[in-house]
């Protein structure tokens, strides 16, 4: 008998606790959005008290699926109030799809990472000739892209590199009104030729559900893709570039004395994709505050609805609403179709090839043997030996202490800067050219680039 209550009160205790389980209320997932409600109609004169209304009826469309203003303003991490209109937040599923019901919403998307896609090149390109720059060239043309403003959205830049000297510019053009987002003020970050930098983080820190450290509160590059393309498509004449003495020579951007900008969007991640689109969306706002000629953009994701997409969206008001260039990477996928990241047709989408250059190595095998190779790079341009930061290895293997101030990269990533700085000599040489006109013009331009 004793036994048979026992197990009848072990039963007892189960079926109680089953039913507290189900009285429990299940918590949906949150995730992060970004809501695209079109954009702003804002006159020339758009003051803070505009810009507020704007974040205040942002959380007044979420408050009618949330219950509240204050839900609504805890979910919303970012607001696009200045050209670009619409807001960032976290929401359930149910949620996100409801408001993409609302006849004021443009669309609902996941903010979802994208991933990241020279000394001889300008010679290929026929802007110089064996290091000698003709009369003919468009550099000498376009004043070497003097005062035009190349946007890079990257991985941020590395500001002591000797691209970014200012020695030689003059005050920044009064058309500039971006800032240099540093928390330590008394950090020689930016200059005359690096005019501006901002970072990013909101979107990444709603990917990965956790506060972000200090290390996530700056623009500076710490792993060197952003320095070498914002260098590759702005950066000033740096002689005796080379890496360990091959392919030494001087180092410069397609346009040398263009004003660089750095807008860090792209975060160490465990995946691929440390690029968010709700950050790129707020650097492309942003952008077009600045005041900026030209964004490049090395960075992208598989091909989806324009509506759907962050950098189609942020490209299409800074190129068709504003007249801004926006150059961007094709990626390194394929060839199999449907491979090709960035193709709206406002975008110039750069792809990659190969070039008359060929680098000479030699391996010496332990047993005795040397074996002479060649490195052939791939992008259409080769050998970018733009100074990367100081103290990187050379291989990333934990073994090979080697560090170099210079490093060759190829892929889209780099063949986009290179006409991100082709782009911003014809904006200097006919500032009043729309961006379909400069993409026509790069597109149909034969060899020798003649303008």
């Amino acid at each position: 008998m004793a036994m048979l209550f026992s197990r009848f009160s072990k039963l007892l205790a189960l079926f109680v606790l089953f039913a507290v389980f189900q009285e429990l209320p299940t918590l949906a997932i949150k995730k992060s959005y970004v809501v695209y409600l079109g954009a702003h109609n804002h006159g020339p004169d758009v003051t803070m008290a505009d810009l507020d209304r704007v974040t205040d009826s942002h959380s007044q469309l979420l408050s009618t699926f949330l219950g509240s203003e204050e839900k609504a303003k805890d979910a919303i991490f970012y607001s696009y109030k200045r050209n670009i209109n619409g807001f960032a937040a976290l929401l359930e599923e149910e949620e996100a799809a409801e408001i993409s019901k609302h006849p004021e919403v443009a669309s609902v998307f996941l903010n979802e990472g994208k991933k990241l896609h020279t000394t001889h090149s300008w010679d290929f390109l026929r802007l110089e000739r064996n290091g000698a720059i003709p009369s003919s060239s468009a550099w000498k043309k376009a004043r070497f892209g003097q005062d035009t403003i190349i946007a890079n959205l990257d991985t941020g830049v590395w500001p002591e590199s000797k691209s970014f000297s200012d020695k030689g510019y003059g005050p920044n053009p009064s058309r500039w009104k971006g800032t240099c987002q540093v928390k330590n003020t008394t950090e020689a970050f930016c200059n005359r030729k690096l005019i501006g930098a901002r970072y990013f983080n909101k979107g990444f820190a709603a990917s990965v559900g956790k506060p972000l450290n200090s290390s996530f509160k700056t623009p500076r590059d710490v792993d060197g893709h952003g320095t070498h393309t914002l260098s590759t498509a702005a950066g000033d004449f740096v002689p005796g570039a080379n890496v360990f003495g091959v392919g030494n020579g001087t180092a410069k951007g397609g346009s040398p004395r263009a004003r660089a900008v750095a807008y860090k969007v792209c975060w160490p991640s465990d995946g691929e994709g440390g690029c968010l689109d709700a950050d790129i969306l707020k650097a492309f706002e942003m952008a077009i505050h600045d005041g900026v000629d030209v964004v490049s953009l090395s960075l992208g994701g598989p091909p989806s609805d324009y509506f759907l997409d962050a950098s189609a969206i942020g490209s299409f008001h800074a190129a068709v609403k504003h007249g801004i260039v926006v150059i961007a990477s094709a990626g390194n996928s394929g060839p199999q179709p449907g491979s090709v990241s960035n193709v709206a047709p406002w975008i110039l989408t750069v792809g990659a090839s190969t070039i008359d250059r060929e680098l000479q190595a030699n391996v010496h095998l332990k047993n005795g043997p040397l074996l002479k190779g060649t490195s052939i790079s791939k992008p259409f341009v080769n050998a970018s030996f733009h100074p990367l930061i100081s103290g990187v290895s050379m291989t990333g293997v934990a073994s090979d202490e080697r560090i170099t101030p210079y490093h060759a990269f190829s892929g889209t990533s780099i063949s986009c800067p290179h006409v991100s700085g082709v782009a911003g000599l014809l904006k200097t040489l006919h500032p009043d050219w729309s961006p379909a006109a400069i993409k026509s013009a790069i597109m149909t331009t034969n060899p020798d680039f003649k303008t």
